[in-house]
């Protein structure tokens, strides 16, 4: 079976999302390093116990994740359930290999991108073809969510393709002819969306202050579900490393209803 030198992989994988570009809240990259050679991927979107059990049952080489391990501020010390997941891939000599940021921004592989892609919006762009963005790291993306959209009826794609039934704030029949879109836990940025002139603002999550945020401006606000927007990301770029190095990249749903 054909196999990858482990920081060949990482190497070409950082080049690929430009993840030294990125001031985030965690290690980008190689986090946990097993065996030298990479045959058999495990992605998913979180590094969660559920997805160490998958990697070590098919006897994967390396695990790949959108949300990896540690994070800024978390509590440093390795006890709990952070012990039992190290130990897991430390004692099969599985890899970890983790991007947050450079994963929500990639002009094609990333979350954002893959998620207009899936929602069938149609991005904003330069004359150079770069998609139009806006908020910290320039992570929200502008677009159209296509003909004769309501709230209500992207409400209803959403549901469709993410098999998750979103939180719609905002009048129903409004036509939506400019959106902004921000995977994950990005409520917080809901007012560079309103500055940009946007109809309509969809993340993953939903905060207190976005509920009067969206009525006092008159901006939508679709909170779509911070997994159910962040599963296609790793699996494009699974697919690209798949392409790229003739190895195995399989991706595990593990599921997740926040």
């Amino acid at each position: 079976m054909t196999s990858v030198d482990l920081y060949e992989l990482a190497a070409w994988i950082d080049t690929t999302l430009q993840a030294g570009q990125f001031t985030d809240y965690c290690p980008n990259g190689l986090q946990v390093e097993g065996r030298p050679h990479v045959r058999h991927i495990i992605a998913g979107v979180t590094a969660t116990q559920a997805l160490i059990d998958v990697a070590i049952e098919k006897k994967a080489d390396a695990i790949l994740v959108h949300h990896g391990w540690f994070w800024k501020n978390e509590n440093p010390c390795i006890r709990g359930p952070k012990r039992t997941r190290l130990a897991g891939l430390l004692a099969h000599d599985i890899s970890l290999l983790a991007y947050h940021l450079p994963l929500d921004a990639h002009p094609t592989l990333g979350n954002n991108a893959q998620l207009a892609r899936v929602l069938g919006f149609e991005p904003e762009r330069d004359s150079q073809g770069a998609p139009q963005c806006c908020g910290p790291e320039n992570l929200i993306w502008l677009g159209n969510p296509g003909a004769n959209q309501t709230l209500t009826s992207i409400g209803q794609t959403v549901a469709r393709q993410l098999n998750r039934e979103p939180l719609l704030m905002g009048e129903p029949h409004r036509p939506i002819r400019r959106i902004a879109w921000c995977t994950g836990g990005a409520q917080g940025m809901m007012d560079a969306a309103v500055a940009a002139g946007v109809d309509a603002y969809l993340t993953g999550e939903v905060s207190e202050p976005t509920t009067h945020l969206a009525r006092e401006t008159g901006v939508a606000f679709i909170g779509a579900g911070h997994h159910a927007t962040e599963r296609y990301g790793v699996q494009a770029l699974g697919a690209a490393i798949a392409e790229k190095f003739g190895i195995r990249c399989e991706f595990v749903d593990i599921d997740n209803p926040v």
